[in-house]
């Protein structure tokens, strides 16, 4: 049982001494047999969903790395004493699920603890009255998200998401974020939510079944509120040990989230990795208050680990000459580490983008999920061509029943070759593609938004409108191709919904964005990414064609090459490719209500450094065992260059927290 600094460790305890609110010593401890010591990465096996109806289900989530085995194993509830359970399985795999029926029957307002074979609390979650009907279950992510009362119905030795709401309460984007254990004993909440938590009335409790819970606000310092975006930290007053769980209670008596870790495992920290969403893992540096640093080994790259590239290779079709990469430069200053997996796989065939126009196969480049069908990718290649990806066996390629080898876009009225760099899903299920040049005349800069219906036939597509910025812009008109060719290189579709939950101030108003104001931009603004110096400029994009300008967002970095909104993190996305060390800024609204960075995250460091300037995140609705899928788009595909397997692939595929 791990406890307090100020107290010594028991190695061993009668299996009816211990209950959840009192420790009772009965017969001698002479007289005790031996037991099993926690297995390693007991830690990372958290409860996952929990039902008090009929049969009393309880599902365990491994978010580790290795499998670990529960022999042994113990539960417990609010009123009888560790008992042993018969499991779906006696171990549990990576990434894996085990269930098993409650020895003795789960009440209307009830809690759950988790033994190891030692004694060891690995795990506890309790709900007040119809918490657990029809279950309580981790949503956001299994075995990382908050715990949440299901809508749906129970999905035991599968993933919650499909039985989680579609909206969750704005408490349960409160997560533990990270702890330490030494000698401060800081805990860290974050809420990655829009609007701010009150928790003046909320509890935590260490894994001591003698400790009853202790409010949030009577520690040091004290809180009762959690901002949209912010922290949280204060001091425990129980002590916390050298290995331990922190478990977080809400006004009414539920589970919020808790986390565990072995010895040392809190040293300096435990920290979630990435910062608000991912697995716990112990930290390199403890970052109280702020980012976390997710440097360590484990579930963000990091620790001297740099994966692997899988896939790959093929015969260079005739023509297809991949790029080198031009522009190198570092990334911001405070970048973290890919927070998701390590590994990355190559996703198309070889020189799979030759088209007429840019028979070299070179220059894909925006990237963006359909958020209708997250099954398909839209992608935009350079010299006006549009493609509808769907995976097979593994990689992207076109769609046949759309076009396989992609459409061709105009300029309205069917006129020049768009220098097609970003696109994006408006709110509308059109496509938005943004052009910094006409091809047939690249030395003049043409900075447009153009709206594409996806369901149109024929193998050319024209706008249904078309918004031209191209005179904001006459630092690129010099006569220079090069100059022309540093516009508008993405575009990302924002809701309103995102922009007034957060208190986005109206830089036309200096209030709170009202979108009445503005009845024909539709339900979102569009936020184009200019690759001059890396801002990004705010546009109503209004159905008889005409524009609003909102101003600009300053990224902090150099050069924008994809702009995204993901719904997930609740962040806008501002992707650059190796002229900023390929990294992609999260970007929140902050209290003043400015879109300001957040966070900073490098690819994977398996990846080349090259010119990758699309960048699309996955919807969350596909995730699994905690993951999502992240790809990306290389403008050269040069990959590690000449005679390497990833030499004429335009496309990489990874993970990402969910």
């Amino acid at each position: 049982m791990p406890i307090s600094h100020s107290r010594s460790r028991v190695a061993s305890v009668s299996a009816a001494a211990l209950t959840l609110s009192t420790l009772v010593v009965t017969g001698g401890f002479a007289a005790q047999p031996a037991v099993a010591a926690a297995p390693v990465g007991y830690q990372n096996v958290r409860i996952n969903e929990v039902t008090s109806s009929n049969n009393d289900t309880v599902e365990l989530y491994n978010t580790g790395a290795t499998a670990v085995s529960i022999s042994g194993w113990k539960m417990s509830d609010d009123s009888f004493s560790p008992q042993t359970f018969s499991a779906s399985s006696t171990t549990i795999p990576a990434g894996g699920f085990a269930t098993f029926n409650s020895p003795k029957g789960l009440g209307d307002s009830d809690k759950v603890v988790i033994y190891a074979s030692d004694g060891t609390v690995v795990d506890r979650v309790q709900w007040a009255t119809g918490g657990a009907k029809p279950a309580m279950a981790r949503c956001g992510g299994d075995g990382t998200g908050a715990w949440v009362t299901t809508t749906v119905a129970t999905t035991f030795a599968g993933a919650n998401a499909s039985g989680c709401p579609s909206s969750l309460p704005a408490a349960s984007r409160v997560r533990l974020n990270e702890v330490t254990s030494n000698g401060s004993d800081t805990v860290e909440l974050y809420n990655g939510g829009t609007s701010a938590v009150s928790v003046g009335a909320w509890k935590y409790v260490d894994s001591d079944t003698s400790h009853s819970p202790v409010a949030i606000s009577a520690s040091s310092p004290s809180a009762t509120s959690l901002p949209a975006g912010g922290y949280l930290t204060f001091d425990s007053t129980l002590g916390l040990g050298d290995n331990d769980s922190v478990f977080v209670l809400d006004s009414n008596g539920n589970s919020v989230d808790s986390v565990t870790w072995a010895t040392d495992g809190a040293k300096p920290s435990t920290e979630r990795c990435a910062n608000g969403t991912g697995p716990f893992q112990t930290a390199v540096t403890a970052t109280p208050g702020s980012t976390n640093s997710c440097s360590a080994s484990g579930g963000g790259g990091g620790g001297g680990e740099t994966g692997q590239l899988l896939g790959g290779g093929g015969s260079l079709s005739s023509g297809c000459t991949p790029e080198a990469p031009s522009g190198t430069g570092s990334a911001p200053t405070g970048s973290l580490a890919w927070p998701g997996g390590l590994d990355v796989t190559i996703a198309d065939q070889v020189c799979a983008f030759t088209t007429s126009t840019g028979p070299e196969g070179r220059d894909v480049s925006g990237l963006a999920f359909d958020p209708a069908d997250p099954s398909v990718l839209w992608a935009a290649k350079n010299k006006n061509w549009l493609y509808k990806l769907v995976k097979s066996n593994g990689r992207w390629i076109p769609d046949p029943s759309w076009s396989a080898s992609g459409k061709q876009i105009r300029f309205a009225n069917g006129s020049g070759e768009p220098d097609s760099e970003g696109l994006t899903v408006g709110g509308n299920g059109h496509l938005y593609v943004t052009s910094e040049r006409d091809n047939t005349d690249n030395t003049a800069p043409r900075d447009t938004i153009m709206e594409f219906d996806p369901a149109a036939t024929g193998s050319t597509l024209t706008p249904i409108h078309q918004w031209d910025m191209t005179s904001q812009f006459p630092q690129l008109d010099t006569g220079s191709k090069d100059d022309a060719n540093l516009g508008f290189e993405g575009v990302g579709y924002v809701p309103d919904s995102w922009l007034t939950t957060n208190g986005w101030t109206d830089p036309l108003t200096g209030t709170a964005y009202n979108p009445a104001n503005y009845p024909s931009h539709g339900s979102g603004l569009f936020f184009a990414g200019l690759e001059w110096d890396g801002t990004l400029h705010v546009y109503g994009l209004n159905s008889d064609g005409t524009f609003t300008t909102f101003g600009t967002v300053a990224t902090g970095k150099a050069s924008v090459m994809d702009v995204s909104f993901d719904a997930g993190t609740q962040r806008l996305i501002a992707t650059c490719d190796n002229t900023c060390g390929e990294t992609h800024t999260f970007m929140k609204i902050d209290t003043s209500g400015a879109i300001v960075p957040d966070v900073t995250y490098t690819n994977p460091a398996v990846m080349p450094t090259d010119n990758l300037e699309g960048f699309a995140l996955a919807p969350t609705s596909t995730c699994v065992n905690g993951r999502r899928e992240a790809v990306w788009s290389d403008d050269g595909i040069y990959g590690f260059g000449s005679g390497s397997s990833s030499y004429g692939h335009a496309l990489y595929s990874g993970t990402f927290p969910c």
